[in-house]
């Protein structure tokens, strides 16, 4: 359960950084502020994302030779 909650809180991180910073495109006055704090938090989803992927990258392994034993 661990591992789905850590999935759905990395997504959560990756579109949240990603309105931000399409909010900050879309701003008229053109404030760069924006645009640097949603795309360090999209970068941190990512990074948090990946982080746990390949952590995670042989589970599969692992469960099938439970499977086999």
């Amino acid at each position: 359960m661990k591992k789905n909650k850590s999935q759905i809180l990395n997504t959560l991180v990756i579109i949240v950084g990603a309105v931000i910073l399409i909010y900050g495109m879309s701003l008229a006055d053109d404030s760069p502020y924006a645009k640097i704090i949603g795309l360090v938090i999209l970068m941190f989803g990512l990074y948090r994302a990946t982080q746990f992927w390949s952590a995670t990258k042989d589970d599969y392994k692992k469960d099938q030779e439970n499977e086999t034993e």
